[in-house]
């Protein structure tokens, strides 16, 4: 609260804990300006989450605007490796550096800290949740007009401590074909409901893989439902992304960023009108 605070809300247009009691947003480095913050979920792991943040961030980056990752599941870290990052993180008076990739996108995870990316990050909960605070607070990010945030899989500490601590905008959900991942969205998208946070639509991984004889679609994993889960929630369909053997070999390799296919468009439709 304002020292010249007049305890009358009606006349006032700030933002702090007296008129909002809930908000526990925490409060940018002095030196970064994040414009919007776009969580990625799963509910599940093993969907493609990871996948769909640095496609996205690529698309974004190329698309003009300043782009950032920041990469909350800690405990398994995956979008150094995928963009081929071996430069450390380090520090300065002002805070920590993240670490660009070959086009340019900040990057801040907990392998970009740690020794070995094979080290286990055996930590509990409320540890976790807190490093993602100080990747928030402690990272001198700078202009970023899209933050994209690796969620961890599931309903747990880290993603309510991100969807407290950091202004989300709105997030991106991310299935995959088998009936079961219903159940799993709407676990993630009553949990962003519950957080007053809008749900931009949802993806699905793995949709299908093209014969690349004949290019006829084949569903390996079943028939799809993701019209049936997006009507269910009243969700916007964002894309299919096809299994694609190409980018596998890109992401083991950190090579991720040479990703050049259109299966993003519509969530870069979505971020458009955002900025």
């Amino acid at each position: 609260m304002s020292e010249s605070c007049t305890s009358n809300c009606s006349t006032c247009g700030a933002s702090c804990s007296q008129r909002d009691p809930k908000s526990m947003i925490k409060p940018q480095n002095a030196k970064s300006n994040i414009k919007k913050v776009i969580g990625v979920v799963s509910g599940k792991g093993g969907v493609g989450k990871s996948l769909v943040t640095a496609l996205s961030a690529i698309s974004a980056n190329r698309m003009g605007y300043n782009t950032a990752i920041l990469d909350a599941d800690i405990t398994g870290p995956s979008i150094p490796h995928m963009f081929g990052l071996k430069e450390k993180a380090y520090g300065t008076e002002d805070g920590m550096l993240p670490v660009e990739t070959e086009t340019g996108i900040k990057t801040m995870s907990v392998n970009l800290i740690l020794d070995n990316e094979s080290d286990p990050v055996a930590w509990r909960g409320p540890i976790l949740g807190s490093v993602v605070e100080q990747f928030w607070q402690e990272v001198v990010w700078g202009e970023v007009d899209f933050m994209f945030v690796d969620m961890p899989p599931g309903t747990g500490d880290v993603l309510l401590t991100t969807f407290q601590s950091l202004p989300v905008d709105g997030i991106i959900v991310v299935t995959s074909p088998q009936d079961l991942v219903s159940m799993i969205v709407g676990k993630a998208v009553k949990m962003a409901e519950q957080m007053n946070i809008p749900v931009l639509g949802i993806i699905e991984n793995m949709s299908y893989i093209e014969c690349p004889d004949c290019g006829k679609k084949l569903e390996i994993f079943g028939k799809s439902h993701l019209q049936d889960t997006a009507d269910k929630y009243g969700l916007k369909i964002l894309g299919q992304l096809p299994i694609m053997s190409d980018v596998a070999a890109m992401a083991d390799d950190g090579t991720i960023e040479s990703f050049d296919k259109d299966y993003l468009d519509d969530i870069m439709t979505v971020l458009k009108e955002m900025a």
